[in-house]
């Protein structure tokens, strides 16, 4: 029942900004030999615009796309765990060096899915924990229904921006200052701009009210379905690898205990071939051999190797930087 109305009243906002849009392109043709049409129906369009559903996200600043040519191993690792999983392949494969998260996301307006991998954590991790590293990013790939009633959200939290984050311009409010200072007179009537302030704030809170409600219960409700999206998400994952083999590689980053001796082999300026042996010999169990390997038909040693052989460069930069790591 909470992921009807929640899905239901995503649609009511989504609609409400097309509503902008629509009516505003309506305007403009229909007043179209008149200026002041262009201009509301131009101010129309441009706050549909300004409350647009927002479904992709930027590629990280410090992530480093990666050449298919450069890095076909990974590349094909990526498709496998991709298909397995169930979504679609990435078509971009990207590295950070400090960042230990490995995301899936949908980047640029064609949302094209792109993987990022976090270095310090995947260089610990073993052929088996790698793939499962993969399965569990893919598996965070929001559905349909969650893309729409996340954008809803996204688009609720623009409204309340506009309509009730809005203050002074701090020049302005400095500017005033000063001049009220320097009068002479005790009393300094209020300019227009104050005036036209106060009003905006005014006419802003009224409004904010019932998106603020709005935005409250649509919160509430998709809390209300974080069960069954974990559930999901924990399925799909489920399609490529053991759960056991999730949970292990969720107390493994949850803990962080990979990465303490890794900055400390760092600082003492090993070589990334030996940080990678220490880091393999605390992960894997016994004498570091494992006799089954879930994982071996979609990632093997051999394959694991040839990897590592690519992002060679990417680790020797990312060691150095291992100490800024908190």
């Amino acid at each position: 029942m909470n992921r009807l109305l929640a899905l239901a009243l995503a649609v009511l906002v989504h609609t409400l900004t097309l509503a902008f849009v629509a009516v505003g392109l309506w305007t403009a043709y229909v007043n179209s030999g008149l200026l002041i049409g262009w201009l509301f129906g131009g101010l129309l369009v441009a706050i549909g615009w300004m409350l647009r559903p927002r479904l992709s996200t930027g590629l990280p600043a410090d992530a480093e796309v990666l050449d298919r040519s450069a890095a076909p191993e990974l590349y094909g690792l990526a498709e496998r765990v991709a298909d397995r999983v169930g979504v679609p392949r990435p078509h971009r494969v990207a590295v950070r060096d400090l960042d230990p998260r490995t995301r899936y996301l949908r980047t640029g307006p064609r949302r094209t899915p792109t993987l990022t991998v976090g270095l310090p954590l995947w260089l610990a991790l073993s052929p088996r924990q790698r793939v499962t590293m993969l399965a569990a990013a893919c598996a965070e790939t929001p559905s349909a229904e969650e893309v729409v009633v996340d954008g809803a959200l996204s688009t609720l939290a623009e409204w309340r921006e506009a309509l009730l984050g809005a203050a002074p311009l701090r020049v302005r409010e400095e500017a005033q200052t000063k001049v009220t200072a320097a009068s002479l007179t005790a009393e300094h009537p209020g300019t227009g701009y104050e005036v036209a302030g106060l009003l905006g704030r005014a006419i802003g809170r009224v409004l904010g009210g019932p998106v603020l409600l709005v935005e409250y219960v649509l919160t509430r409700l998709a809390r209300s379905d974080e069960g069954r999206r974990r559930r999901r998400r924990e399925e799909r994952a489920l399609r490529a690898v053991p759960a056991a083999d999730l949970a292990e590689l969720e107390a493994l980053a949850a803990g962080g205990r990979y990465l303490a001796p890794m900055q400390a082999a760092a600082l003492r300026g090993e070589s990334v071939a030996s940080i990678r042996a220490g880091a393999l010999d605390r992960v894997l169990p016994g004498d570091g051999v494992r006799t089954s390997a879930p994982g071996a038909q979609v990632l093997g040693s051999a394959e694991s190797d040839r990897i590592d052989e690519e992002l060679e460069r990417h680790y020797d930069r990312a060691v150095r930087g291992f100490g800024l790591i908190s």
